[in-house]
């Protein structure tokens, strides 16, 4: 599965006679400065301007510097007015607009709904900087400035609002942000290819209208063509087989527990229900389309919402993956299949750019929080195959693991050392949106291109996926042996599953990369949450415990694991989570942060939150509902029930016991979980304080997760 052309592979447009500017400029100065009269690009970001790959303007910024275009920055611009958005004058080509790493909402919102005072991508760490739904405010501004220039959106936030989603701040299912943010052009996933293509054919005099058939875009149509044909999939009819299509309703969970992928596929009788089309088809598709429910639709009707969702997290393999189409209003979103992932070739020259790796200058001595947490880190791989329904990582970045070079991660680390203030010869992680997925995909091209799973490794392994994790140990052995580097950590989240089919790399990993705790995520102990989390059973979790401990011994080290749990997720009842408490309270955890499940835009679990149905299996009007808490005193409860030993909870878990019949668990011995009285005195809470801090030195912190979006360095 290769690209026609390779990333690095255009003439360079004719401003490349300016050269590689120190940073990105961000003032009318600064680009006289450089001998600039105008930028061919503005990229318009929520972030603040940091010269680094982990941040997403400077990878998308520096790629087009190095395919010759003068591209300026306008970062956290004053949104009430046009006036910031016309600093650096007209772009001669276009605007790009980002949210940022973050999704906006998320950014200022937490999971209950309450504003957040602070933002780790703003000098100082200050709050309120960027609006809400940035891409739309965004965008309308530059629209505002400048009559007649393109806009291009892109980022996670435009990413995963391409099609109608279900806003969680609003409470309702809404439009794609195209329509809303007036853009031309949606870029969804890792953009480089699709925003080096349009830049150079705006470039050449190409609009964005005549761009209809660019991988990983989206864009707004007012008529379907004529010479295409596909899959009705906007009702929940009985659903058929157009040849050679593959139909929306396909079981994948029949792939599950180690089936070839080839053999899982079930469809049935064709129907005759067709829409014609006619664009410039994708490379490799026969002018195919799947019709997905209108967004009238799909915003009464929960179950086509619950369909809608399914049949989108189903083609998102850039080997298999049709064009989407979804009507709204009298229009309708064109959404082109995903982008063929990069070479490694090409992912080392993306990381490889002139960054600094250090905010822009005019900040001064402001501390960026975000910067802080990833300026000793390396990022040495994209995507992730695990699937899981809470998490955004598939829609955005893809299940196609795309790894760099060896050579390439070291010589970055070489950089780190040798340019990046305040080095002490630490480097904070060597790792991902998953730690140990690096060079792990498909052993077979034929059988990936015919591949519709949602996870590789749920509800067991394929047996079609490469396991062996050697490439990650070699890297690590490679890596800490460079001169100047002391020690090498790995903080990005391991999946423990995984890591167990190679104990090799779990010894090298704990006898060497571990600073004494070491974060997994079993998210749940019971099988109804994790069956609709995706995520495998705490039997493995204890296999993963077992090496761990007996490599640490081995090692003559300390060291402990810090478990991940979500709470309130889709498909938990109050007794899983009290099951879950009484598991904490067994095995010595108390939880010091916990936040509810976060629905974010077009995760498996937002569409189970939303519609109480289950996107994961084949869905009809008939199909069982899921519990889903969700009334704010239940989601208390269910936080309440992961931090049992917090005295403030003891009210609302007493009460909670009783009304489950479970008054048996009230009490001051081991095996019940709360006590029938509120403490008498200060002593008694400087006790209890006393008892969770030696606790948590034994044990290690542990935390829950819940934004269901990769870690905020690789966003």
């Amino acid at each position: 599965m290769k690209a026609d052309k390779h990333l690095f592979s255009y003439p360079k447009y004719w401003a490349e006679c300016y050269g590689i500017a120190p940073f990105l400029p961000m003032s009318r100065a600064e680009m006289d400065e450089l001998g600039w009269d105008s930028c061919d690009i503005i990229i318009v970001c929520g972030d603040a301007y940091v010269d680094h790959p982990s941040f997403g303007m400077a990878v998308i910024g520096r790629l087009l510097e190095s395919q010759g275009f003068r591209v300026g920055i306008i970062a956290q611009p004053d949104w009430t007015s046009k006036d910031a958005f016309q600093e650096l004058g007209k772009p001669n080509l276009f605007f790009a607009v980002s949210a940022g790493n973050m999704d906006s909402m998320i950014n200022r919102y937490t999971a209950d709904l309450k504003i957040r005072h602070d933002d780790a991508y703003t000098p100082d760490n200050v709050g309120g900087k960027r609006p809400d739904r940035a891409v739309t405010v965004y965008s309308q501004r530059c629209k505002e400035a400048y009559k007649g220039v393109p806009v291009i959106i892109g980022g996670i936030e435009a990413s995963l609002r391409r099609t109608a989603q279900y806003d969680y701040w609003s409470n309702k299912v809404r439009r794609s942000v195209l329509l809303d943010s007036k853009a031309d052009i949606l870029l969804y996933g890792n953009a480089e290819r699709a925003v080096a293509e349009i830049a150079h054919r705006i470039s050449r005099g190409e609009t964005p209208k005549e761009m209809t058939n660019i991988r990983g875009t989206a864009i707004i149509v007012n008529e379907l063509p004529n010479d295409w044909t596909g899959k009705d999939s906007s009702r929940l009819d009985k659903p058929g087989k157009i040849d050679p299509i593959q139909s929306p309703y396909i079981d994948t969970s029949a792939n599950g527990k180690g089936e070839n992928c080839e053999n899982g596929a079930k469809e049935i009788e064709p129907e005759d229900d067709t829409h014609v089309l006619r664009f410039w088809p994708i490379a490799g598709k026969d002018k195919e389309y799947i019709l997905l429910p209108s967004y009238e639709k799909v915003s009464r009707d929960p179950v086509l919402y619950a369909h809608a969702a399914r049949v989108i997290h189903i083609e998102t393999n850039p080997a298999n993956a049709h064009t989407l189409v979804q009507k709204h209003g009298e229009r309708y979103v064109w959404v082109n299949p995903p982008p063929i992932p990069l070479e490694t070739e090409e992912l080392d020259m993306v990381f490889e750019q002139n960054f600094q790796r250090v905010p822009h200058p005019s900040y001064g001595d402001a501390r960026i929080p975000a910067y802080e947490m990833i300026r000793f880190s390396v990022n040495i791989m994209r995507g992730c195959f695990g699937g899981c329904s809470f998490c955004s990582i598939t829609e955005h970045e893809g299940r196609v693991i795309q790894s760099r070079s060896e050579d390439s991660v070291i010589r970055e680390i070489e950089n780190i050392r040798d340019k990046t203030p305040g080095f002490t010869g630490i480097i904070s992680d060597l790792g991902g949106p998953t730690a140990n997925m690096y060079h792990l995909n498909c052993k077979s091209d034929e059988i990936h291109a015919k591949c519709h799973r949602l996870s590789c490794v749920y509800p067991g392994i394929c047996k079609n996926l490469k396991t062996d994790q050697s490439a990650t140990t070699n890297l690590y052995r490679r890596a800490r042996a460079v001169p100047g580097v002391k020690r090498i950590f790995v903080a990005s989240g391991l999946r423990y599953d995984l890591a167990v089919e190679d104990p090799e790399y779990v010894k090298e990993l704990v006898t060497h990369h571990v600073g004494g705790y070491l974060k997994i995520a079993p998210e749940h102990t019971e099988d109804g949450p994790l069956s609709k989390m995706m995520k495998p059973g705490m039997g493995t979790y204890h296999r993963f415990k077992e090496m761990f401990d007996k490599f640490s011994k081995e090692a003559g080290k300390e060291q402990f694991l810090i478990p991940y749990f979500i709470a309130a997720h889709p498909g938990t009842r109050d007794e899983d989570m009290m099951n879950l408490a009484l598991w904490l309270k067994a095995n010595g955890f108390r939880a010091d942060q916990v936040q509810n499940f976060y629905p974010s835009p077009m995760a498996n679990a937002t569409a189970m939150y939303h519609t109480k149905k289950d996107p994961l299996h084949r869905i009809d009007y008939k199909s069982d509902t899921m519990p889903v808490p969700k009334g704010a005193i239940q989601r208390r409860l269910h936080k309440a029930f992961l931090r049992y030993h917090d005295p403030n909870n003891w009210p609302l878990l007493r009460e909670a016991l009783k009304n489950m019949g479970k008054a048996h668990l009230i009490g001051y011995g081991k095996k019940h979980l709360v006590p029938p009285t509120q403490p008498k005195s200060e002593t008694r809470n400087a006790k209890l304080k006393k008892t969770s801090a030696t606790s948590k030195m034994r044990k290690g912190r542990f935390h829950t997760q819940h934004t269901g979006l990769p870690p905020r360095k690789h966003r």
